[in-house]
């Protein structure tokens, strides 16, 4: 695997397999997948799990686990957006789910090949608050490597600041085929996107989470990323079902929950949503 960095670029030539079998049992799984293949990736994963194996999932949007371990009125509510029927807890059980949020641009340029573009912090935690040995040896271990990783004890607020760009960006660039930086720049699309932002602040505030991020301060970190495609434009361009249910239709889900108004995220949720159905059925 070649990745191109303005931080130099490296080969790497790590173990693979196509039968998860030859690897048996471990300490924790790391998933790079989508989180709409996460119901079906039982045969990828079972033959990983030990009793003691953690399954850390570096998503976009709002978790499976999100109300797993959270005192209050929603405690070990499932979302119906993410989790529908419980598909996807019954693969991933949300007792081994460590939440993970990550800060980094990168592309697939082609096969093999990845473009990183800025950021190298994981943020990982456990959705009960606490610092645990898991936690810390996996930490310890993508630290070993070169990357950033702390253990917070409030996850969900991470979540809730990557969400403040991703419930946006991620459906306008797949409406648009727009880049990062021409939606900030074209006024009736930024304005959009505020207005987006703010509707998801407020989701968030209704759940005890207050981001202490800006709406400017997160536009001015989209600029900087450039001319990057989203991972939804780019799953959009290759013809992949896109990743809205974390994104958007859980958000608009946990507003009918706590009786949030967000008609702009309605409007855009409906017309992304059509267009997903219509990749969808070009791919079949």
């Amino acid at each position: 695997m070649r990745v191109l960095s303005d931080r130099g670029d490296f080969t790497a030539h790590p173990h693979a397999t196509a039968d998860p079998a030859e690897i048996g049992p471990v300490d924790h799984v790391f998933l790079g997948l989508k989180a709409n293949s996460y119901a079906t990736c039982g045969p990828l994963v079972t033959p990983l799990l030990a009793e003691h194996t953690s399954v850390i999932a570096a998503q976009n949007g709002i978790p499976w686990w999100y109300f797993h371990g959270l005192p209050g009125p929603f405690e070990g509510r499932r979302i119906e957006a993410v989790d529908p029927g419980g598909a996807v807890s019954a693969v991933l059980p949300t007792r081994r789910a460590i939440g993970c949020v990550v800060y980094a641009a990168t592309e697939i340029s082609s096969p093999g090949v990845v473009r990183h573009l800025e950021g190298t912090r994981l943020s990982i935690g456990e959705p009960d608050g606490s610092i645990s040995p898991r936690c810390r040896e996996f930490a310890d271990a993508m630290v070993a490597g070169g990357l950033k990783c702390p253990v917070e004890p409030d996850l969900r607020r991470d979540v809730w600041i990557k969400l403040m760009g991703n419930v946006a960006f991620n459906p306008l660039s797949a409406l648009t085929r727009a880049t990062m930086l021409g939606m900030c720049k074209h006024a009736d699309t930024r304005s959009v996107v505020v207005r987006m932002m703010r509707e998801t602040l407020d989701v968030a505030a209704r759940l005890g989470v207050h981001p202490e991020v800006s709406i400017e301060r997160r536009l001015a970190g989209a600029e900087r990323t450039g001319e990057h495609k989203t991972s939804t434009l780019q799953d959009l361009e290759k013809g992949k079902p896109l990743e809205l249910d974390a994104l958007l239709a859980a958000v608009v889900e946990l507003a009918d929950l706590t009786g949030a108004p967000v008609p702009t995220l309605r409007v855009v949720h409906a017309l992304a949503g059509l267009l997903n159905e219509q990749v969808t059925k070009e791919a079949t």
